[in-house]
């Protein structure tokens, strides 16, 4: 049994050029970009690409129309809450003006009591 024998200089450089011819034969053996194989799967991913494309734009239009549909009950949220303030502001004057009136009834009525 013979033992480790260490790689030699010439060992290495004849398994590195193998390497590369194995790597420039396994590019050659590719199909080249007319293969009609090739132009199935371009077709393919570009088929696929056009649909994730409408996907987005119709998931965008979603968003856009749920954010419409927010803003429309954000605007009427504040509508109503700024009718609601104007109602009590007008409610508060009307009770100012009637506790006046009542006020001002009983001071009339002492000074006529006073004559």
């Amino acid at each position: 049994m013979s033992g480790f024998r260490e790689p030699g200089f010439s060992d290495r450089q004849k398994a590195a050029q193998e390497a590369r011819k194995n790597l420039l034969n396994k590019f050659k053996s590719q199909p080249g970009h007319d293969d009609p194989e090739v132009a199935a799967r371009r077709a393919e991913r570009e088929a696929l690409a056009a649909k994730r494309a409408e996907a987005k734009a119709t998931r965008e239009a979603e968003k856009a129309e749920q954010k419409r549909i927010a803003e429309e009950a954000a605007a009427a949220e504040a509508a109503r809450f700024a009718r609601e303030a104007e109602e009590a502001v007008a409610r508060q004057a009307e009770m100012e003006a009637e506790q006046k009136a009542k006020r001002d009834a009983r001071y009339a009525a002492r000074k006529a009591k006073r004559k």
